[in-house]
């Protein structure tokens, strides 16, 4: 954990500092970034051996997959890039999750993936669930601004002439028609 917090204490001031500049820029600079604090992350648990080793590079690894994935999907600002990065970080997190189990045995190895593999499952159908649902309201946002169109060009059929073309022009224009 304190790795993640480190890599994102590195990553945060990153992105202020490029709002600014043109978002090519910004996005090669936080990658960047998540790579120096990935190799500075690495070069610490290299002073460690066995099993706190492949530990702590698994928290480096899952941490700059989280950065990586988040200013990768804030570049393509789409629904379905915050989605595939929520089920990366997830599957990063799983992998990590899995290494910390290879330190334990018998039954507690056992117990420690089941509850791996359930987390992964739960974070990757939330990620989904949260999609429909988003999906879901902004269909029904574009069928209540339809309705709401409709209404106004009713309302302007009981004009005629210049005050009508005015009133339609002026609904087109608030409901982006």
């Amino acid at each position: 954990m304190f790795l993640i917090a480190v890599a994102m204490a590195w990553t945060a001031p990153a992105l202020a500092q490029v709002a600014g500049q043109d978002a090519k820029a910004a996005y090669q600079y936080a990658m960047d970034t998540a790579e120096a604090g990935y190799d500075a992350a690495k070069a610490r648990c290299d002073t460690m051996a066995g099993v706190p080793h492949e530990i702590c590079v698994a928290d480096a690894r899952a941490a700059r997959v989280r950065i990586e994935e988040e200013v990768t999907a804030a570049q393509k600002n789409t629904l379905a890039a915050y989605t595939q990065a929520r089920t990366r970080i997830a599957t990063a997190f799983h992998e990590r999750d899995k290494t910390r189990c290879g330190a334990l045995v018998g039954n507690d190895r056992e117990v420690c993936l089941a509850q791996a593999k359930a987390t992964l499952v739960a974070l990757q159908a939330d990620a989904r669930a949260d999609r429909k649902a988003i999906e879901a309201r902004l269909d029904a946002n574009d069928v209540k601004i339809e309705a709401e169109y409709r209404v106004a060009l009713q309302k302007c059929d009981a004009f005629a002439g210049a005050v009508k073309d005015g009133c339609v022009s002026t609904a087109r224009t608030a409901y982006g028609k």
